[in-house]
């Protein structure tokens, strides 16, 4: 599954990071990584762009670059980064 195709509230593991050249790397160099748990905050009211938390850290991402973003996601509680931004300890108090 694409990360583009997550909803607000989902969640899942990056796979793999597909793209060519600069692109690949951008999106690595962002954080996007393999094996990275990541949040899909909220999608913008038009679809793009998307809001992730990642890494300790909230990723703003169009919807274009996330189509790059292969997910794996996942059903059991998530595991949230252990940094310190604002939408990761709401989701762990929330939970």
């Amino acid at each position: 599954m694409k990360l583009s195709e997550l909803k607000p509230g989902m969640q899942g593991i990056i796979e793999k990071v597909a793209g060519e050249g600069a692109l690949r790397r951008h999106l690595l160099d962002m954080g996007l990584t393999p094996k990275t748990s990541i949040f899909v905050r909220k999608v913008a009211p038009m679809g793009d762009p998307m809001e992730l938390c990642l890494r300790g850290y909230e990723l703003t991402l169009r919807v274009s670059e996330a189509d790059n973003v292969f997910i794996k996601t996942e059903e059991s509680e998530f595991l949230f980064c252990s940094g310190s931004c604002a939408s990761c300890h709401s989701h762990k108090n929330a939970n």
